[in-house]
């Protein structure tokens, strides 16, 4: 496959990319969206900027590209296929790879774009047990931290931390008392990859918490660079006031 990645920045859109790139695939393009919304039905939009960073890390800021969205729903999903029908005059790719879980809205939107350039799409979490997926994840070497959390039931400590098989067993355990989706497909958290199997570098940052209101709290990423491979040079403190 000569593939066009979406990349958020965030875990699924990582780990995607990640099983495209362990399949033989050929990468084409990177392609992150920008949204002029944060209540955007489609898009990651808390910290997108890292994603630029990331397709550096895995040597492919050459042929990354950014599309701005509106954010407004159906309108955004018009104007991604605009500007992937501008991409393609430049770039030859017949596999769109997407990070969607469990999302029929996200999924079916995919699908179209996908008919009307007449390529195929690849999204290989699709279906998964959602609960196995997010233990996978960690195991087969990803690393992220929580950067936003909008839901009842999922503690603030997580925000901002590692997150390793421990926390992951959390998230399950509270997701079954709450009612939450545990791989957070439903908007209930929002996540940031540091380091993955794919890099050849670790994305470096400095970060705070902040309240927006009650029930959303996130980090925001001030500062990011890339340092060496393991690296341990993530830092986020509290900012609560």
């Amino acid at each position: 496959m000569r593939v066009c990645a979406l990349l958020s920045g965030g875990k699924d859109s990582n780990y995607a990319l990640y099983k495209a790139i362990l399949g033989g695939s050929q990468v084409s393009c990177i392609i992150v969206v920008e949204s002029g919304r944060e209540d955007s039905w489609m898009f990651h939009t808390i910290n997108t900027h890292i994603a630029l960073l990331q397709s550096e890390a895995m040597g492919f800021s050459d042929r990354t590209y950014t599309i701005r969205v509106s954010g407004f729903k159906e309108r955004e999903v018009e104007e991604l296929l605009e500007g992937l029908l501008r991409i393609r005059d430049k770039v030859d790719f017949d596999t769109i790879v997407a990070g969607a879980i469990a999302s029929i809205y996200q999924k079916s939107r995919i699908d179209s774009i996908a008919k009307r350039l007449n390529i195929k799409i690849y999204t290989p979490a699709w279906g998964l047990n959602q609960e196995e997926y997010m233990r996978a994840i960690i195991r087969e070497g990803f690393k992220y931290i929580i950067t936003s959390i909008t839901v009842m039931g999922l503690p603030y400590k997580l925000l901002g931390v590692p997150i390793g098989l421990e926390e992951v067993e959390e998230i399950i355990r509270l997701s079954r008392k709450y009612g939450f989706n545990p791989s957070f497909e439903g908007g209930e958290a929002e996540t940031l990859v540091y380091d993955a199997p794919h890099y050849r570098k670790t994305i470096c940052f400095k970060g705070r918490k902040v309240k927006i209101r009650e029930f959303d709290y996130r980090v925001i990423i001030e500062n990011a660079w890339l340092g060496s491979k393991g690296e341990n040079c993530q830092e986020i403190i509290d900012d609560w006031h």
